[in-house]
């Protein structure tokens, strides 16, 4: 009796363990960044925060640096379903929704605020919605949720306090026709260089200046050659988490919620590790003789209002582009 007693419950707890083995889920998550980034902390925070919400009925397995390749090839497996989220850019998703270009252009927003209003309009969710119809690819929550850079400054080797220093300014820029185009119509001379050669570049005057967002200055050294770092809220990024909807809407209910609660908390553990891994670079690049300023941008944003008004007369922008960057200004 006692050894039925004893194969009975042996099995009993067998099923019990094939049961939870198959209820547990685990989704790929492929990212660009390796692992001891600022980036690479945020992705393994947000896989903690999944299996603490979901009570382990859900683990997210990153790939950092690229290891299950480049864009386009990542993009193909996310339609797939071999790969459940890719954390980058949501500009990738302009493959499927070509709008989607326009979510981070330059100097178009007063600030980050009224960024966010312009992201959660019915235009730019239509833009996400159609990418979705098109490819099965969505973002998981909220688009500006986890915030990249978390900001953007100018690397200059002479001192920028205002719109007018731009005028004349060697600047390097990567080879896109609509940077290129926003940065002449500000005044400057503007030089295509590859990322890699900046500093070089910079040391030997062929370029004056750089744009970068304020977490690479540090890394890329351009500190040593360009001393003045001015922030310019150039433009407004967020990390987007595109996910496989299909893989999304088979999770049940309760496990769909803890994965949205973690992504949210996600989002408030990136702005407080950016912030302070931002304070400690400039504090040490400050230290070793750093001029650091905040340009006034609105100078800015309106000197680009008739470039942009210009690309909408031709045809150019989105319809109801600039109605929507309006609406979200004024909104309250």
């Amino acid at each position: 009796m006692n050894k039925l007693f004893r194969l009975t419950s042996t099995s009993a707890l067998a099923m019990l363990l094939m049961t939870q083995g198959l209820a547990a889920e685990t989704w790929r998550m492929a990212t660009k960044m390796p692992v001891d980034s600022p980036e690479g902390k945020i992705f393994s925070k947000f896989a903690e925060l999944v299996d603490e919400h979901t009570n382990g009925e859900l683990t997210i397995q990153v790939f950092p640096n690229e290891q299950l390749g480049k864009e386009d090839a990542v993009l193909e497996q996310l339609q797939a379903g071999i790969v459940q989220i890719y954390a980058e850019g949501f500009g990738y998703m302009r493959k499927w929704a070509p709008d989607l270009s326009w979510v981070s252009p330059a100097f178009v927003f007063d600030d980050y605020d009224h960024w966010v209003r312009f992201m959660d309009t019915d235009l730019v969710q239509g833009w996400f919605e159609t990418a979705a119809e098109k490819s099965g690819v969505a973002p998981l929550g909220n688009p500006t949720e986890v915030l990249r850079g978390p900001y953007r400054v100018m690397a200059s080797n002479v001192p920028i306090t205002s719109l007018d220093d731009i005028a004349g300014l060697k600047l390097r820029m990567h080879p896109d026709k609509l940077a290129i185009a926003t940065w002449d119509h500000l005044g400057a001379e503007v030089l295509t260089l590859p990322w890699t050669e900046v500093y070089q570049s910079i040391s030997k005057s062929i370029v004056e200046a750089v744009n970068s967002p304020v977490s690479l200055v540090e890394s890329m050294r351009f500190n040593e050659v360009a001393p003045y770092i001015t922030r310019h809220d150039e433009y407004w990024q967020s990390i987007g988490f595109m996910m496989n909807v299909k893989a999304y809407d088979a999770l049940p209910d309760d496990v769909r919620e803890g994965l949205l609660k973690a992504y949210e908390l996600t989002g408030d553990f990136s702005k407080e590790t950016l912030d302070a891994a931002t304070q400690e670079s400039l504090d040490r690049m400050e230290a070793a003789g750093i001029t650091y300023t905040v340009v006034d941008t609105k100078p800015f944003v309106e000197k680009m209002a008739d470039f942009y008004e210009g690309m909408e007369q031709a045809g150019e922008l989105p319809d109801g582009y600039l109605e929507a960057v309006a609406a979200s200004r004024a909104a309250k």
